[in-house]
């Protein structure tokens, strides 16, 4: 509570008048690094998991080879499934293996089969969950160096790798791969896109 004297004149007249306020204290809430890249990483890879056992179940009830899906895309310059998939698990990777100061898991180029590309998904989820949020948190402001397929390389510092390049990489690609699916036919909800959210 704060309390200051106001003179007013009015007519040749001094009036003192006391005003009272108050001063809300503002409280400005961080959010860690941890949370924006572990947490969100953890849960949509799941989903992700999640969203090629719909294939396999929708491949299975149709009688039809799994790998129509797998080699789906939304328009012929763009990736397949199989690649929207990996591409997902490579930046969810690599981000945090950068936030971290680690050595990230590596995935062999190919065409792996649906069960081949939940287990990359599960090694990824591994490596991601075993990350201690003290080796992330400190990353804000960390300079660090993505280096592209093709050998080309990016400096960023911790915070706008995350914020400006990996998530929103990680999330055109976990989107493009649900897109396939459900363009092709197989019965998906936003809830399946969303997987299980997160209490913390």
């Amino acid at each position: 509570m704060a309390r200051f004297g106001v003179n007013v004149r009015i007519g040749g007249e001094t009036l003192r008048h006391i005003v009272i306020f108050e001063i809300q204290r503002i409280e400005f809430v961080t959010i860690s690094m941890y949370k924006l890249s572990v947490g969100v990483f953890t849960q949509f890879l799941g989903s992700l998991s999640d969203l090629l056992d719909h294939a396999a179940a929708y491949a299975e009830a149709r009688k039809i080879d799994p790998s129509i899906l797998l080699n789906a895309r939304l328009y012929p310059n763009m990736y397949n499934l199989t690649r929207q998939v990996g591409e997902a698990n490579r930046h969810a990777v690599l981000a945090c293996a950068l936030l971290a100061g680690v050595n990230p898991p590596i995935f062999s180029d190919g065409e792996p089969d649906i069960p081949e590309l939940k287990n990359r998904i599960a090694i990824a989820l591994d490596f991601i969950e075993n990350l201690q949020p003290a080796e992330i948190n400190g990353s804000a402001e960390r300079e660090v160096v993505f280096t592209f397929r093709n050998g080309a390389q990016r400096n960023f510092t911790g915070q706008s790798l995350l914020l400006t390049f990996s998530v929103p990489q990680f999330f055109f690609h976990v989107t493009t791969a649900y897109d396939i699916l459900r363009h092709a036919g197989v019965d998906l909800a936003k809830k399946d896109f969303l997987g299980t959210p997160r209490s913390t």
